[in-house]
């Protein structure tokens, strides 16, 4: 599957696709909205800088807890009923007088549920295409958040500058619920991936079990550090320039969708190994011109061609899922998405925190330099030689995938966890 034509017309794409659209628009006009009510309010960064991403900071509450479930759930009931959630907590966070930390609760039950929407999104992906089409199919759901995010950006300022920001979030909540509505109606009916209850004890299970191998160890830490420690300068776009914010989070947006077009269609396969490395740098050292607090041209120009860099995380993915076992995909996915959020929540965390002592500019650049670091260590483990070809075994042990695990080879029933737990 190499080519958009093949991609939309696999069965469920298009309303997979969808859905994941609307919700991103969602995201991005009512995080936006959040981000300046807070600021207005307060006049914090980093009180504004968590109220963008606060909810990327709760997952890891949902990864350590819920993400069990996103195996062992309905997808298409799974999907409808979380953005719904989203819509009548958003809707709740407009209400007028709300204290701020009434905001941040929400926030923080909102993050949690979204742990597992994500496990259950990629799973599905992994489900609906074949294994050759998953890196284009990632790449096509990125771009359109790349678009998205342009789009709703915009969108989001104009709101907020022409209803309120409160009617901005009323907005977003309403992107909210017709996600929901699209994966309801658009959506198969398909059966869990996985057997089983879910519950906090497999939850710890099955995350040891996919940490327990360095390769997998590995690929987790370069999805999860660079990536959000850059994120934790994107937090600071509101406190650097207050009125033009938008213009600097559409240009990252802009980035992000040349990289993942780039990468996603046109990179040969042979390229796709070298590539990883160089790309977090690129993401990374744009950051650096903030030392110098640069005007908002060479600001957006950095953003921008900073972004492109974000493609690095769809090859980690490709890396990820040849050394996960099928069955346990969406946990897989979920915990890179949770753990990647949950860094990109921390980050923006003391982004605010060393912005309320230096200044946004000096934060930004301190936050990419620490990405160049953790880069630079991680390189060597992820050189294309350290991680071998996936197996045809279904089930791997906990020394990765050069060893199957006990069982395997089991005429193709449905696996969860518990199959692997003897090793």
């Amino acid at each position: 599957m190499r080519t958009y034509r093949e991609l939309f017309r696999a069965p469920e794409f298009k309303p997979l696709f969808w859905t994941s659209t609307v919700q991103v628009a969602g995201q991005t006009v009512s995080g936006l909205a959040l981000s300046t009510l807070v600021y207005e309010a307060t006049g914090s960064p980093l009180l504004s800088a968590l109220a963008m991403f606060g909810p990327a900071l709760a997952q890891v509450a949902g990864a350590l807890t819920l993400l069990s479930a996103a195996d062992r759930l309905p997808p298409r009931a799974a999907l409808a009923a979380v953005a719904w959630l989203f819509c009548a907590g958003t809707a709740a966070q407009a209400v007028p007088g709300l204290p701020v930390w009434a905001c941040f609760a929400l926030l923080l039950g909102l993050g949690t549920a979204a742990s597992v929407a994500g496990g259950v999104r990629y799973g599905l992906l992994n489900e609906v295409l074949a294994r050759e089409g998953y890196l284009l199919g990632r790449s096509v759901l990125n771009m359109a958040v790349g678009t998205t995010q342009i789009c709703g950006y915009a969108l989001g300022g104009v709101l907020v500058a022409a209803l309120s920001p409160r009617g901005a979030l009323l907005a977003g909540a309403a992107l909210y619920g017709a996600a929901g509505a699209i994966a309801r109606l658009g959506l198969a009916r398909r059966p869990p991936r996985a057997t089983g209850r879910p519950s906090v004890a497999e939850t710890w299970r099955t995350n040891a079990l996919l940490w327990s191998a360095p390769a997998r160890r590995r690929v987790y830490l370069a999805l999860w550090v660079p990536n959000g420690l850059i994120v934790g300068c994107e937090s600071l776009f509101v406190p650097y320039a207050p009125s033009r914010a938008g213009l600097l989070f559409a240009a990252a947006a802009l980035g992000m969708l040349a990289g993942d077009t780039l990468t996603g269609r046109f990179v040969p396969p042979g390229w796709r190994e070298r590539l990883g490395a160089p790309l977090r740098l690129l993401l990374a050292v744009p950051y650096l011109l903030f030392a110098v607090r640069p005007p908002l041209p060479l600001a957006v120009a950095a953003a921008a061609v900073a972004s492109v860099g974000y493609a690095a995380s769809l090859l980690l993915q490709e890396r990820l899922m040849a050394l996960t076992p099928p069955d346990l995909s969406g946990h897989a996915l979920g915990l890179h998405s949770s753990g990647m959020l949950a860094w990109q929540g921390v980050s923006a965390a003391l982004a605010g925190a060393v912005a309320q002592l230096t200044s946004p500019s000096t934060a930004m650049a301190v936050l990419a330099a620490a990405s160049v670091a953790v880069t630079a260590a991680l390189a060597p483990g992820l050189r294309p030689d350290r991680a071998g070809p996936r197996p045809p075994s279904r089930a791997y042990g906990a020394d990765g995938p050069g060893r199957p695990a006990d069982g395997a080879g089991d005429g193709g029933r449905r696996r969860g966890p518990e199959d692997l737990r003897r090793r």
